[in-house]
């Protein structure tokens, strides 16, 4: 009898090890292929823009890596706060992306209250490229280079005013911070758009304006704009003879815009590896990089901890400048 029990008790502890081994191992069998249907990148501005071309063009070439369509939605308003939630909530496989910028970083610093955590709730995963800023002023300007224009606005506190668009911007958060790394008083004049902004250079409304390079920079080919420097770290791509305004003699004045996609934060890791893998092929790609360049993108990769590490720093740099410009928060 107490043989037959031992063996009993054998079978079923063997029985249930073997039920819990195969319990363990379902998972892994049932787990899908990432990914495993359409992506879809979710995108805080307009058709047309800069960001949305980038978004496609991106798009277009980890579609065909991938085998699978991926599809841009479009959701501007509200700052980007609009697309950012809705990416925030939506299911963390790794099939819905948020098309990041460092609009992202200054919506973190202007808005009081978001329906999401800007760090938390997101893991960036890579960079798609950087965009230039530039410090531009009418073409018959006495002020022919940077150093001449702070020397003048030291000299002269408070008599030059400085174009940019809309209040909480990046170009007006630039021109903020031209201000307090150049140690100058001069007056920020926002406009409504980019239209209006270069009609205002144009018109010698304004003494110089900071703008993204993409709409001046046919007005600068042109003849009609004068570009006294850009604001990235290295020279343009398509201006390399016009100084960073740091060669120029502004140190510190470091101000790049740029694009990153993003996924939800709990989206697994082996998702956000395989989607920065094929994100970096696509922007190494050379037609890809081509047609970036076409829009005067300096197309560039990176891991997601670099990418976080860039949201992060522009988060507290924006801050800091919205702090010293005394510009409320929405």
């Amino acid at each position: 009898m107490t043989t037959f029990l031992n063996f009993r008790r054998r079978a079923v502890l063997g029985a249930t090890l073997a039920t819990a081994a195969l319990g363990l191992a379902l998972p892994a069998v049932a787990q899908p292929a990432f990914p495993s249907k359409g992506l879809r990148i979710v995108v805080p501005f307009g058709p047309g823009g800069v960001g949305d071309l980038t978004a496609r063009i991106v798009a277009e070439k980890l579609a065909s890596q991938l085998g699978q369509t991926v599809v841009i939605d479009n959701r501007p308003g509200a700052g980007g706060v609009v697309a950012a939630e809705s990416v925030a909530r939506s299911e963390p496989d790794g099939h819905t992306l948020f098309l990041m910028s460092n609009g992202t970083a200054v919506t973190a610093s202007l808005f009081q209250k978001l329906p999401f955590d800007t760090v938390k709730d997101f893991t960036p995963v890579s960079t798609l490229g950087y965009f230039d800023i530039a410090v531009v002023v009418p073409a018959n300007s006495p002020h022919k280079t940077m150093g001449e224009l702070v020397a003048f606005a030291k000299a002269n506190p408070g008599k030059i005013n400085i174009g940019s668009i809309n209040i909480g911007s990046t170009q007006h958060l630039a021109a903020e911070l031209f201000k307090s790394t150049a140690g100058i008083e001069a007056q920020i004049v926002p406009y409504n758009g980019s239209p209006a902004l270069i009609g205002a250079i144009r018109g010698q409304q304004v003494d110089v304006a900071v703008e993204i390079l993409a709409p001046v920079l046919t007005q600068i080919q042109g003849g009609a704009l004068r570009a006294l420097a850009v604001t990235g770290e290295k020279r343009s791509i398509v201006l390399p003879e016009v100084p960073t305004a740091v060669e120029a003699g502004v140190k510190d004045y470091v101000a790049s815009s740029w694009n990153a996609l993003a996924v939800p934060s709990k989206t697994p890791r082996a998702a956000v590896e395989r989607l920065q893998r094929e994100i970096a092929t696509a922007v190494a790609d050379p037609a890809v990089r081509e047609k970036l360049r076409g829009l005067n993108i300096d197309a560039r990769s990176s891991t997601p901890e670099q990418t976080a590490a860039l949201l992060a720093s522009d988060i507290r740099r924006w801050s800091g400048v919205i702090e010293r410009a005394k510009i409320p928060k929405q």
